[in-house]
C-alpha cells in the first residue's frame, strides 16, 4: 500500500465521563462493536483490529462492499457491528473470530457484519490526522454520499439535546451511550482525547466464586450469579480492576466459605469441559486467548454483593462490573434478572434510518480559509468508487 499513514495504526481513544460535556462538541453514538480501522488502496483492501490484528480473514464479507462505498484510496476508523433481532448483536459478532476456515466462511454468510464509518485519517495522498474533526467529517460525509448498507455513516450532531436523546432511545438497541469529541479536535493516535458517557445501573448478584489474579497474589475477579425463573443460578460475568489492597482482602474475606467438594455447588457439571458448549459457564475456552487459565475456585452461594454494570446483553453483563459493597441484608435467593432495568429492544435499522428521521445537525463543512482546499479528494475518489464508476 502507498497511503500517507503506515499500516498499523493505533485508534484514538476514549475516556469515561458522567455527563455530557459542554462546549463546541461533535457527538455520536457508541457503537460498542468491533473497533476497525480500514485501509483501501485501489482493490487491496486491509482490516486492522484495535489491537493490530488483523481482521480480513474473520470478514471477508466486508471487502467489497468497503471497496464499492469509500475513496479508492483512504484510511477510515470504523465500527463493525452485527444486527439481530433486538438491535446489535455482539455475541454473534464475537463467533466471527473462529480459527476454522469453513466456520468463517459459514458465519459470514449467516451473521453478515456491518460497518459504520465515523472517521476519515486520509484520503488520497493526503493524511486528515492533523486536521479538525469537523474538516474530516464533512470530507467524510462527501466521500461515503453514495455508500449503502452493510456500509453505514455513524450519526453526528452538534446538538447536546439530541445526543442525550439518543442515549436513552438506542440504548434498547445495544448501543453503549455517546461518544463527545471536540469539533475542532485533531486525530490523536493511541490517546485518549474523547470522552464517553455510558449508561450506568446497579444490581444485587450472588458471588459464586472466584479466579486468583495473574499475577498469583489476591483475587483477581469475581464470578457473579443471578436466579433466572426456574430458580437456576445463572453465570452472569465478573467484577474485576481491583487494587492490591482490595485483591489480598477479598482472598481474605472469601476463603472461609471455600468449597472443598465442587460437587455442593450450583455450578457442579460446569467442571466438566462438555458443559462449555452454550459459553455460558466459568472456565470454559477464551477464542481471544487461548493460553488464558480461565481456572476458577467455587465458593458457597450464600454472599451477595452489589455492583455497578452498564448493559445486560444475552442474560450477561457485557462488560465487566464494578464491585460497591457487599450486601448482608440480601438474600441469595432475592438475586433474580427481574431486579434489572432493561431497556425495551430496538432494531439497529432504527438507529440507522434515524439520520434522516432526525434531521441532525452534523458539523458544518470546511468553508474556504481554513484548509478546505488543501485535502479536498478529487472527483473521483471523494464519491466513492461506486459514483466513480457511474459517471
Amino acid at each position: 500500500m502507498t497511503l500517507p499513514l503506515a499500516h498499523p495504526i493505533e485508534p484514538m481513544l476514549a475516556k469515561k465521563t458522567t455527563k455530557l460535556p459542554d462546549g463546541p462538541m461533535v457527538f455520536e453514538p457508541k457503537w460498542d462493536g468491533f473497533r476497525c480501522i480500514a485501509f483501501l488502496d485501489g482493490d487491496e483492501v486491509t482490516l486492522q483490529s484495535r489491537n493490530r490484528r488483523d481482521f480480513n480473514r474473520y470478514f471477508p464479507e466486508l471487502l467489497e462492499p468497503l471497496r464499492a462505498a469509500l475513496p479508492d484510496r483512504c484510511i477510515v476508523d470504523t465500527e463493525l457491528v452485527v444486527p439481530g433481532p433486538n438491535g446489535r448483536d455482539f455475541d454473534a459478532l464475537s463467533q466471527r473470530i473462529h480459527p476454522a476456515e469453513s466456520r468463517v466462511r459459514m458465519l459470514a454468510e449467516t451473521t453478515p457484519a456491518e460497518v459504520v464509518v465515523f472517521d476519515l485519517l486520509a484520503v488520497d495522498d493526503t493524511a486528515l490526522t492533523g486536521h479538525p474533526l469537523h474538516e474530516r467529517r464533512a470530507l467524510l460525509e462527501a466521500a461515503m454520499a453514495a455508500a449503502e448498507p452493510p456500509i453505514h455513516l455513524s450519526l453526528a450532531t452538534a446538538d447536546p439535546q439530541l445526543a442525550a436523546d439518543w442515549f436513552d432511545r438506542f440504548e434498547g438497541a445495544g448501543l453503549d451511550g455517546v461518544s463527545a469529541k471536540e469539533r475542532d479536535g485533531t486525530y490523536r493516535p493511541g490517546e485518549r482525547g474523547w470522552l464517553k458517557v455510558k449508561p450506568e445501573r446497579t444490581a444485587d448478584v450472588v458471588v459464586a466464586g472466584f479466579r486468583i489474579h495473574k499475577d498469583g497474589a489476591g483475587i483477581g475477579s469475581l464470578l457473579l450469579g443471578l436466579y433466572d425463573d426456574d430458580g437456576t443460578l445463572q453465570n452472569v460475568g465478573v467484577a474485576s480492576s481491583f487494587t492490591a489492597v482490595r485483591r489480598a482482602e477479598l482472598l481474605v474475606e472469601l476463603t472461609p466459605i471455600v468449597l472443598d467438594d465442587v460437587g455442593e455447588h450450583p455450578w457442579a457439571a460446569w467442571a466438566d469441559a462438555a458443559a462449555h458448549a452454550t459459553g455460558r459457564m466459568p472456565g470454559g475456552p477464551s477464542r481471544w486467548n487461548n493460553g488464558k487459565d480461565l481456572s476458577w475456585t467455587p465458593v458457597r452461594t450464600d454472599r451477595v454483593a452489589e455492583v455497578k454494570y452498564t448493559q445486560l446483553e444475552a442474560g450477561r453483563f457485557r462488560h465487566a462490573t464494578k464491585l460497591l459493597r457487599w450486601r448482608p441484608d440480601r438474600d441469595p435467593e432475592s438475586c433474580r434478572y427481574d431486579q434489572l432495568d432493561v431497556p425495551p429492544p430496538r432494531e439497529l435499522s432504527e438507529v440507522f434510518a434515524s439520520r434522516r428521521a432526525d434531521h441532525i445537525a452534523t458539523p458544518p463543512r470546511p468553508s474556504e480559509g481554513d484548509g478546505a482546499s488543501s485535502v479536498t479528494p478529487s472527483t473521483g475518489s471523494a464519491t466513492g468508487r461506486r459514483s466513480h464508476e457511474s459517471t
